[in-house]
């Protein structure tokens, strides 16, 4: 009997999160794939079956957003993990003011992304933005880094990682303080250099930390929209739409029913990619 009790106890601690975790996740989670086979409005709806999902394949765009969006993932989520690997051990060498230097790298992550996209589109712009300006004080005549269909994509990417970077740091840095000082210790009594201390020590024993950067950076950025949307609206053209771009302008035009059948399509898409992706980096991890 006692067994019993103690199993029914414990159990009791977990039903405030079920509770919370089913009304804010699940029940919205089925809402959306009864909403995604339904014509509706905010007053109204007829269940029309799978014909939102067969009408948002038909989408003239969706191939490039499909593309955009991988892409888009993979650049910012390798930058993202190269660059963040790098601050983290310079900003846990022996510097000073690593406090501050820490400060100033988080800082973009707390700054909201749609005034981040409005600066940087400013600072694009190809005649009167700062960065073309720069440029041609030295003599270089800058491209139109947003109106350029083979630079757009590659140019709001490059934003993504300047904004997201400081958390992938972050992360790091905790991983890398983490690791025991006798690895230090032994590679020093066996002559090893700063490289050695990098490859051998910092890269393989802070790899948690690299999984976990890998795991949000690459969600992330196929789940981007506001950035985009910020600095150039999916254009110039279709060259940086990305799925939650089209289902936004989905909503947009008032299609409902195709924009939350997006949104169930969108949802399986990330699921698919980062549900293998997670379980086989944490089937190579290496632990301390």
């Amino acid at each position: 009997m006692s067994k019993v009790f103690k199993r029914i106890y414990s159990y009791n601690f977990l039903l405030p999160a079920a509770v919370i975790y089913t009304l804010i996740f699940i029940v919205p989670t089925a809402m959306s794939f009864f909403f995604s086979m339904t014509r509706w409005t905010l007053s109204d709806w007829d269940f029309i079956g799978f014909k939102n999902f067969v009408t948002f394949f038909q989408e003239s765009s969706l191939s490039i957003g499909f593309k955009n969006t991988f892409i888009y993932a993979v650049v910012t989520c390798g930058l993202k993990v190269v660059l963040g690997l790098l601050l983290g051990v310079f900003l846990t060498s022996k510097i000073k003011s690593k406090s501050y230097l820490r400060s100033v790298v988080f800082f973009p992550t707390l700054v909201s992304t749609i005034a981040v996209g409005i600066a940087f589109s400013m600072m694009m712009h190809p005649t009167t933005g700062l960065l073309n300006q720069t440029l041609a004080l030295v003599g270089i005549e800058g491209p139109d880094w947003l109106g350029n269909t083979k630079l757009a994509l590659i140019s709001v990417a490059l934003v993504d990682v300047w904004k997201g970077v400081g958390f992938a740091t972050v992360i790091y840095i905790a991983g890398i303080l983490s690791i025991p000082e006798e690895y230090y210790e032994a590679l020093q009594i066996d002559g090893g250099n700063a490289f050695n201390k990098f490859w051998n020590i910092i890269v393989p024993l802070s790899r948690s930390a690299t999984n976990a950067v890998i795991i949000l950076a690459f969600i992330g950025g196929l789940r981007t929209f506001d950035l985009i949307w910020a600095m150039t609206k999916g254009g110039p053209g279709f060259a940086t739409d990305v799925i939650a771009s089209i289902i936004y302008k989905q909503y947009q035009g008032g299609f409902y029913g195709l924009a939350t059948a997006g949104n169930v399509i969108l949802f399986v898409f990330v699921s698919a990619l980062a549900f293998p992706l997670n379980r086989y980096l944490n089937r190579k991890e290496v632990d301390l």
